[in-house]
C-alpha cells in the first residue's frame, strides 16, 4: 500500500525469523523503505521519523541512516541459475563466455571496490581472474551434478533436458535436481505434494512467531499426516498449507496472503513435474501429476465428488442431492432445467448465476483422431497420430478464464494430450496444447514390438476435474 504520513514511528527494529527460531534485525533496506514514508507530497515540507530500539542498536542506525548505505551484489549467491538460463539460450557456449559474462555484471565492478566482502585477498587482475574462475568452475560444476548442463572437452557447455525445464518454468536448478531424484515410477499424488512442498521456492516463506501452533491445529483436518516435530520448517509451512487449500480450510489473514503464494508457485512446479516425469516416461506418475494441478485449480482433494465440488456454492448438503439423484458430473448440472434445478439445489438467484456462469465456461471439447497409414503399420516404424480439437461453443462465444473461486489469479487452461502403453506403464509421446476454439497436435513415437497392440490416447485439462477424456488406439 503506498502510504505516507508527516510522522512515521517505527515500533521496533526486530522480526521473528522462523528458520533461526528467534528474533532478527530488519535489513537496513527495510528501515530506509520505512522512513521514506515520511512527509506527505504537496503538504509537508518535510518529513519525521521516529525509530524505537535497542539502546545499544542507536548508533549503528545512526550510522547507516546519515551515511551512504553501500550496495553489494549477491548475485555469487544465484549464479547458477543465471548460467543456466543463459546456457540454454545459448548466450554462453563455453567456460570463457561465462568468464566474459561476469566481466558485465556490478558484482564484478564490486570485487574491486569491496574485495574483503567477497573474499579476495587482493584486486589485481590476477587476484580478480582467479576469482571468476573458481566462481565458474564451481558453478558450472553444480549445475553438471544437477544434469542441467554437459561439460564437453573441458570447455564447451550445452543445456540438457533438465536445465531447459528449469529455465523455462523459471525455478532453481536446485528444485529441478529434487525433482529429478525423488520422483519415481510408482510415485502417486500424495508422493508429488511432499515433492513440490520441498521445493527451493518455498525456503523464503515466512514463519511468524507463534505460527506453529496455529499450523498444530490445522494438520488435524488435513487429509495426509504432518511431522508435528517440523512446523516451524517452511516447506512442513507450504505443504500444510497446500493441504489446507485442497480442503478449503479457513485460515488467517496472514496464512491465506501465505496461501496464496504457495498456491501460485505450485501450478508452475507441476508444470515442470510433468515435464521432468514425461521425459522418464512414467505414465502413471504424469497423470497423477496432471489430476493435482485440476485439484490445486479447483481446490479440491481426490474424492469421488470432486467433481460437483468445483462447482461454486456446492455444499455438502447439495452435493449430496445431487448424487442421490444421479447427477454425477457438471454436465449432468448443466442439462438440468433451469426450474428443476432451482428447486433441486435450493439456491438463490446470485448463486444460481454463479452456478449457470462456471457450468457455461467449464470445458466441452470435441476430440477427433486418425493414425496415419494404420492398416501399413510395422513394428520399429514411426506411428503418427494426429488429433483435432474444437470446443463446443455458441456461434458468438468466446473463451473466458478459469472459474477458479481459490485460484489466487486469473488463468487460461490448459491441456496435454498424450499417448500412453498401459501395459509397460510408458509415455510413448506427449504434448502441451494451449486451446483456442479450435486446435490440433501431432504425436508420433515407435511402435516396438510386433503384433496387435493397445495404447491409450488421453486428453487432460490441467484446470478442471472431469473434463479429461480416453480413447483405445488399436
Amino acid at each position: 500500500m503506498k502510504l505516507s504520513a508527516h510522522l512515521v514511528v517505527i515500533m521496533g527494529t526486530q522480526s521473528y525469523q522462523g528458520k533461526e527460531q528467534g528474533y532478527g534485525d530488519y535489513p537496513i533496506t527495510d528501515i530506509l523503505q520505512m522512513m521514506g514514508r515520511s512527509g506527505r507530497p504537496t503538504k509537508d515540507d518535510l518529513g519525521k521519523c521516529v525509530i524505537l530500539c535497542h539502546a545499544a542498536k542507536k548508533e549503528y542506525y545512526k550510522k547507516f541512516l546519515y551515511e551512504p548505505l553501500p550496495v553489494e551484489s549477491h548475485l555469487d549467491h544465484f549464479l547458477a541459475d543465471h548460467f543456466n538460463a543463459e546456457i540454454v539460450n545459448k548466450t554462453i557456449v563455453n567456460k570463457q563466455d561465462a568468464m566474459d559474462y561476469l566481466t558485465w555484471t556490478f558484482l564484478y565492478r564490486r570485487f574491486s571496490q569491496n574485495p574483503n566482502y567477497y573474499g579476495l585477498k587482493g584486486v589485481t587482475n590476477r587476484h580478480l581472474s582467479e576469482k571468476m574462475s573458481v566462481l565458474v568452475e564451481e558453478t558450472i560444476e553444480e549445475l553438471e551434478t544437477a544434469k542441467c548442463v554437459s561439460v564437453e572437452n573441458d570447455m564447451d557447455l550445452a543445456a540438457l533436458n533438465l536445465g531447459i525445464i528449469a529455465s523455462y518454468y523459471y525455478l532453481r536448478y536446485t528444485t529441478i535436481d529434487l525433482f529429478n531424484n525423488s520422483l519415481s515410477a510408482t510415485t502417486k499424488i500424495k508422493g508429488i505434494i511432499e515433492i513440490i512442498s520441498n521445493a527451493t521456492e518455498y525456503d523464503t516463506l515466512p514463519i511468524r512467531h507463534g505460527e506453529d501452533g496455529i499450523l498444530q491445529r490445522l494438520t488435524n483436518h488435513l487429509p495426509m499426516k504432518i511431522d508435528k516435530h517440523k512446523h516451524g520448517d517452511p516447506h512442513t509451512k507450504a505443504l500444510i498449507l497446500l493441504l489446507a487449500h485442497f480442503t478449503r480450510r479457513p485460515l488467517t489473514a496472514d496464512l491465506y496472503q501465505d496461501q496464496m503464494q504457495v498456491v501460485e508457485t505450485a501450478s508452475r512446479l507441476i508444470l515442470a513435474i510433468v515435464d521432468v516425469i514425461s521425459s522418464s516416461r512414467w505414465l502413471k506418475p504424469a497423470l497423477a501429476a496432471m489430476e493435482l494441478s485440476q485439484m490445486v485449480t479447483q481446490a479440491v482433494w481426490e474424492t469421488p465428488d470432486a467433481v460437483l465440488r468445483q462447482i461454486p456454492h456446492f455444499t455438502e448438503e447439495r452435493i449430496k442431492r445431487c448424487l442421490d439423484n444421479k447427477i454425477e458430473n457438471v454436465f449432468d448440472v448443466n442439462d438440468i432445467d433451469d426450474d428443476d434445478r432451482e428447486k433441486l439445489l435450493g439456491a438463490n438467484k446470485g448463486e444460481l448465476i454463479d452456478i449457470a456462469r462456471f457450468c457455461r465456461r467449464y470445458p466441452d471439447i470435441e476430440l477427433q483422431y486418425s493414425v496415419n497409414e494404420e492398416d501399413d503399420l510395422h513394428a520399429g516404424e514411426e506411428v503418427v497420430v494426429d488429433v483435432q480439437l474444437k470446443r463446443q461453443l455458441e456461434a458468438d462465444d468466446e473463451i473466458e478464464p478459469v472459474m477458479a473461486q481459490y485460484y489466487p489469479k486469473e488463468k487460461m487452461d490448459g491441456w496435454w494430450v498424450l499417448v500412453g502403453d498401459t501395459k509397460s506403464k510408458e509415455v510413448l509421446a506427449i504434448k502441451r496444447v494451449n486451446l483456442g476454439k479450435t486446435g490440433k497436435a501431432k504425436l508420433d513415437f515407435v511402435a516396438s514390438e510386433m503384433g496387435e497392440r493397445t495404447f491409450h490416447l488421453y486428453f487432460m485439462s490441467d484446470s478442471y476435474s472431469g473434463c479429461d477424456q480416453e480413447y483405445e488406439l488399436k
